[in-house]
């Protein structure tokens, strides 16, 4: 994939790699070409591709069985509907990092810690709202559960 107008990166995320002189954690590290070409893109946020890459391989537990099953997932519509029902809105750059999250909640908090609609959507806001988190802390995380998990992505697949 090239450069060229059509493709070239997100404004708002080459500015801020610009404003901090590419000095992000993931940055500093030895990555892929692909990847630093990702977050050229989309910063240390999901997009449509790499949230579906992420949701699924997602699954639950099933209390009675006993086995893990794949969590039908949450979609952008639904997503959507659960915040303005709540009143909670999510600056669009991090959408995406929402639908990861309502999913994660579906498969890891579901009928448990997280009961209902509400206290998702409370917990989206909570994460990605953050007063003394960062910028990026969904995507940080799940890149830390893919190293954990020896989970490849495959980075030019998700441009």
């Amino acid at each position: 994939m090239g450069w060229g107008a059509k493709n070239a990166p997100h404004p708002y995320y080459y500015s801020k790699i610009k404003e901090k002189n590419m000095t992000t954690t993931l940055i500093n590290y030895n990555i892929p070409d692909e990847m630093r070409q990702y977050l050229s893109y989309y910063g240390l946020h999901f997009n449509k591709k790499l949230c579906e890459f992420a949701t699924e391989r997602m699954e639950k537990k099933d209390k009675t069985t006993g086995e893990s099953k794949k969590v039908t997932p949450v979609t952008m519509y639904e997503l959507k509907e659960i915040l303005s029902k709540n009143n909670i809105e999510i600056d669009p750059n991090c959408i995406y990092d929402a639908l990861y999250l309502a999913n994660m909640v579906k498969a890891d908090f579901w009928n448990s810690s997280i009961e209902d609609e509400v206290h998702m959507a409370k917990y989206i806001e909570d994460v990605i709202c953050d007063t003394d988190g960062y910028d990026g802390i969904v995507f940080n995380r799940y890149l830390a559960d893919c190293e954990a998990k020896g989970v490849v992505v495959f980075w030019d697949m998700m441009l």
